[in-house]
């Protein structure tokens, strides 16, 4: 199949043009570079995904079966209303149009399942509202001409060459038998996703006939607790965390943010909890989940071929975090990790 990626170029999209020229499809990315990690083998096409009309004219003269639209613009936003205008600026007889949403797309809550309502428009989170925009825009499309959409909402991604500071922040501190802070209770919960089980989602998508019309929950299916995810991140390399609760209103307080450095709990990972479940993805694409345990395991394998993984790490912060806990009697030491 003639196929373009919109991004491709980075972790999932990576893994997913590897995956398709692996099958023998003819590949092209769209993005905002001049080259692509891949060289020959794939047709390099430089526009702004948000802006439709050059999206047209940098396509023109090309056709296409199939689409992934994987890139979102995490500087300026990407609103529903551009993802359709692309989507539709796209020539070719698209037979899937395969759009890479996220959990966040529910808003929030907690087991949602893929017929679940979306958040609204007017929601206070720009992200949440542009996956859920994106969404409604594609599968009106889809109710109006039948354009074959299915979407994708994945949870946190984690798993090999991820661009964002998260199983890598916690490997760091571990590998340098340094305390992990835990923010409040560490009962939060998260739900993550194996990038290579993602990649088989998408690409299963491509041309199973009962894909077009659906959304797709992909996550491992049971969520767990904050301190549950970094003991298995430690079990992975082998080791014992020591784990230290301070409160969350002194880590903000001090400067912490989940979304910019300082990091206290990994990049963008200490968020009000939105968890799905999953059985769709299984039923319907016929996906085998990963267990948390094994993705871990091969990315760390991952990690520690990379000149990163002995990397100097400044924890002046996380210093100062808990030693200002334990100066109010705020901070818990947790000796046996548990929920």
């Amino acid at each position: 199949m003639r196929v373009l990626v919109i991004g491709g170029t980075l972790f999932i999209g990576k893994l997913l043009v590897k995956r398709l020229l692996a099958e023998g499809h003819e590949v092209t990315v769209l993005h905002r570079k001049k080259e692509n990690p891949f060289g020959r083998k794939v047709r390099n096409v430089e526009a702004d995904r948000n802006d439709a009309a050059a999206v047209k004219a940098a396509l023109s003269g090309l056709r296409f079966d199939a689409v992934y639209d994987i890139a979102y613009d995490l500087e300026r936003g990407t609103t529903g209303a551009q993802v359709g205008a692309t989507a539709q600026a796209i020539p070719g007889e698209i037979t899937r149009y395969i759009f890479m949403s996220s959990v966040s797309a529910y808003g929030d809550g907690l087991n949602h399942a893929e017929d679940d309502p979306l958040a609204s428009d007017i929601h206070h989170e720009a992200y949440v509202r542009n996956k859920a925009g994106g969404e409604r825009e594609l599968f009106r499309l889809w109710h109006e001409s039948r354009f074959p959409v299915v979407t994708m909402r994945p949870p946190f991604v984690y798993g090999s060459e991820n661009p964002f500071y998260r199983e890598t922040f916690f490997w760091d501190r571990l590998r340098n038998d340094r305390p992990i802070i835990i923010p409040g209770d560490g009962n939060r919960l998260m739900q993550f996703c194996y990038v290579n089980d993602l990649v088989e989602a998408c690409f299963g998508a491509l041309t199973r006939h009962t894909a077009p019309g659906r959304a797709f929950n992909i996550a491992d299916e049971k969520p767990l607790t904050q301190v549950e995810v970094v003991t298995e991140m430690a079990k992975a390399m082998g080791k014992t965390p020591t784990l230290v609760r301070v409160p969350r209103d002194l880590i903000h307080r001090h400067g912490g943010n989940a979304m910019v450095p300082p990091y206290y709990f990994g990049q963008y990972l200490d968020l009000p909890p939105i968890t799905e479940a999953i059985g769709r993805v299984k039923r319907v694409l016929n996906l085998s989940l990963t267990p948390f345990a094994t993705g871990l395991k091969d990315t760390l394998k991952w990690y520690q071929r990379q000149p990163g993984f002995k990397k100097k790490v400044d924890f002046s912060f996380e210093d100062k975090l808990i030693k200002a806990a334990k100066d109010l009697g705020a901070a818990k030491d947790v000796a046996r990790p548990g929920p």
